[in-house]
């Protein structure tokens, strides 16, 4: 029995001693983990960033450049001979923050770099530079920054700054890493893919104390980075500086179009920020006084303020009114008040007189005509049904939706339809005369700056746009997007606008918008006076010039301004003047607009 005992323990321990030396087989020439473990912890890999593309206005004028910063990188384990008060004098930082930072790149790894001061300025960087092999465990690492020619057009190109852990959370690509810069807002992120450039990585050799033994196998594994490719804008940074001068202490937005191919020639959304301000170390401070700020800095406004498009939809209305039949240009329609209320001496005008004068009567008129066709008996569902053919004719000029401009955060403005009243009047039966204001542009009519000088654009056009847009050549490609070369028409028969363009030269030249007219040229315009209850109205002027061949479209708002015809015409009018002529001879009328006296 007890030899037996003795038998099944020696084989027992047989068997443990060839179940240890099959798994030590294995560790070693088999699984590959542990091998692959310890080379990780001699090799690491180090991030070379790119260069950002530049970004440069239509004329070759750089406006996004790129400046050297400086990461300052702590290796825990080397810096525990660190004079502390003397780094903490020399970085500007006290002891608690000094000992916050090394405690979490500790807890990240001791012997491995992490960030301990992020973008240091080249400036910075080179008052301390001489100083820092006082301070062992501590080395610098470079990357850049935006900076910017001009301190301008800080909504129209956006910012950088680290990614945000949403946003990494949605790469799924992986590109990004904690600590990586991305565009934020504006050009910068809607073309981030193309300025942010391919990353390069070297591999180097560190023993296990950390210490730097040169590169992996001569460098044949390390890859370059690879610049970021450069945008050429359609803006012209003269115009765009004039715009913003003519902008200061107003809010509102100037958004100039080149007709023929869409290309945005300013754009201006005042008040507005310095763009240097969200650069460098100060990045976080300035951001938080800039997004409270009351007067709304970051908010876009040719791109995200909503507002009722007033006296200018008329002209929609009229087309709308030739193409459906239910007026010729000859029609005269009687300027009966009672029904809706109105302005100036006139009484019976015929559709360019009605454009001209802005007779609300008139275009009640049109647009009950056009949606009470009898497509049934039924009042309501007549209302219903000439409701939603009008929106389609409304929508074809690119209101209602974005029109998919290179920017982010496009709002779509608002044309209601039959489904729209339906939910506000919550199943309630409703008929045209519950809705008519729409008909001369109040009511529950939304537009968005851009979308107004995108119209000015159609009329200019005499019927079609191309989707405005900012980048006119990327890297070495000399055209734009494709999206962006097609062609887009309106439901109106072209022939129609000629009859708009008539009107509006003539709103110019012995209308509302005066103040538009350029001796020895031909501008074509359209004032509203957009109802703002209880602040002042918001002052409107949308125009193109000249009228043959246009080569301008503009759309001007200014919130709590007044009239159309003052502030908003008084701008366009001299934005107009400055691109054509590349000057204004009409001081009188800027020292009007700097004025800012606009409701007196």
């Amino acid at each position: 029995m007890g030899r037996e005992r003795k038998i099944i323990i020696q084989i027992f321990i047989v068997l443990i001693g060839v179940i240890f030396i099959m798994r030590l087989f294995n560790l070693q020439l088999i699984d590959e983990t542990f091998a692959q473990k310890a080379q990780d912890n001699i090799i690491h890999k180090e991030i070379e960033y790119p260069y950002r593309g530049l970004i440069y206005d239509r004329n070759g004028k750089l406006l996004v450049y790129n400046k050297p910063e400086y990461d300052l990188m702590i290796i825990p384990r080397e810096a525990a001979e660190t004079d502390v008060d003397k780094f903490c004098a020399v970085f500007n930082i006290t002891r608690e923050q000094y000992a916050e930072r090394h405690k979490a790149a500790k807890k990240f790894s001791s012997i491995l770099p992490s960030v301990f001061i992020k973008q240091l300025s080249h400036e910075q960087f080179a008052s301390v530079q001489d100083l820092l092999i006082d301070f062992p465990g501590f080395k610098v690492k470079a990357r850049t920054g935006r900076a910017y020619t001009y301190h301008s057009m800080a909504n129209a190109l956006g910012y950088v700054s680290e990614i945000s852990k949403s946003k990494l959370d949605r790469d799924t690509a992986n590109y990004y890493k904690q600590g990586d810069y991305i565009g934020q807002t504006g050009i910068e992120a809607y073309y981030e893919d193309y300025l942010r450039g391919k990353r390069g990585i070297k591999y180097k050799v560190r023993n296990v104390k950390g210490v730097d033994k040169g590169s992996f196998k001569d460098g044949e594994y390390d890859t370059l980075a690879v610049t970021g490719l450069d945008l050429k804008t359609t803006i012209d940074i003269d115009l765009q500086l004039y715009g913003e001068k003519l902008m200061e202490g107003k809010s509102g937005s100037i958004v100039v179009i080149e007709p023929a191919s869409g290309e945005i020639l300013s754009f201006v959304s005042g008040p507005s920020y310095d763009p240097t301000l969200l650069t460098g170390r100060e990045y976080g401070n300035n951001f938080q006084k800039i997004a409270l700020d009351t007067a709304k800095l970051l908010f876009n406004r040719p791109l995200m303020a909503q507002y009722r498009p007033g006296s200018i939809f008329k002209i929609i209305q009229a087309m709308i009114g030739l193409e459906t039949g239910v007026i010729t240009p000859q029609t005269r329609i009687t300027c009966d008040r009672r029904i809706i209320g109105c302005h100036g001496a006139h009484s019976y005008e015929d559709l360019k007189g009605a454009i001209t004068r802005s007779c609300n009567p008139y275009f009640y008129s049109v647009m009950r005509q056009t949606v009470l066709q009898g497509r049934s008996k039924d009042i309501y569902e007549d209302s219903r049904l000439g409701l939603n053919e009008w929106n389609k004719h409304v929508r074809s000029f690119g209101l209602g939706k974005p029109l998919g401009i290179d920017l982010p955060n496009e709002q779509s403005g608002l044309i209601p339809d039959a489904d729209y009243y339906d939910r506000a009047y919550r199943g309630r039966p409703w008929k045209f005369s519950n809705i008519y204001s729409i008909a001369i542009g109040e009511g529950e009519n939304m537009v968005v700056p851009i979308q107004m000088a995108n119209f000015a654009t159609i009329v200019a056009n005499r019927g079609h746009y191309y989707i405005p847009h900012f980048v006119k050549e990327i890297g070495d490609s000399t055209s734009p997007l494709d999206m962006f070369k097609e062609k887009h028409m309106t439901s109106i028969n072209e022939s129609h606008f000629e009859l708009a363009a008539d009107a509006m030269q003539q709103v110019v030249e012995m209308g509302t918008g005066l103040r538009a007219r350029i001796p020895g040229l031909e501008v074509c315009g359209k004032t509203g006076t957009v109802q703002n209850d209880p602040l002042p109205d918001h002052s409107v002027f949308i125009a193109f010039a000249p009228k043959i061949d246009p080569k301008i479209a503009v759309s001007v708002y200014v919130e709590d301004s007044g009239q159309g015809g003052r502030a908003a015409a008084a701008i366009a009018g001299l934005m107009i003047e400055k691109y054509l002529y590349g000057e204004t001879k009409r001081q009188y009328m800027e020292d009007f607009v700097l004025k800012g006296e606009f409701l007196y």
